[in-house]
């Protein structure tokens, strides 16, 4: 399970080295690839063990795509899909086109979010949560009625 908040460095080439932890998380996978797409709701990139994409793209696949809605979501989704290999320093190629999408220059910050990480342009993120810190408070947040929980 990926989580916690990682800052992280990306080289002229476009090279973000993992962190050691994020890497022995993505080794507990059978597979070697990782695959990164764009996120559809938010100006930052999905990076899946390839084994969880697959999970994914096979639902995609199900889609009608007749239908508008499924469509978009399947051209942004697997259109934007791209196989990844960890090379010996444990740094990741993404492809300039997603990066400019994410708007990822020289900094970059990882969100663990459960089976999948986020990376985030390092100002992006920080507006967006700020952002979301203004939008919420534990009043209006109904965390026990989303989770199920009280706190």
């Amino acid at each position: 399970m990926f989580r916690g908040i990682h800052q992280v460095s990306v080289d002229a080439k476009g090279r973000m080295s993992l962190p050691a932890r994020l890497r022995d998380e993505f080794e507990q996978y059978d597979d070697a690839g990782v695959v990164v797409t764009i996120d559809p709701m938010s100006r930052c990139l999905l990076l899946y063990p390839l084994s969880e994409w697959e999970q994914i793209q096979a639902k995609l696949d199900r889609l009608p795509s007749f239908q508008p809605q499924a469509r978009r979501l399947q051209r942004l989704l697997v259109g934007h899909a791209t196989d990844l290999e960890l090379d010996s320093a444990g740094r990741l190629l993404l492809p300039a086109p997603l990066r400019e999408f994410a708007k990822i220059d020289r900094k970059s910050t990882l969100l663990g979010q459960g089976k999948k990480l986020e990376i985030w342009g390092l100002e992006e993120w920080e507006a967006q949560r700020e952002e979301y810190l203004s939008e919420v408070s534990l009043d209006n947040l109904e965390l026990d009625t989303l989770m199920d929980i009280s706190l």
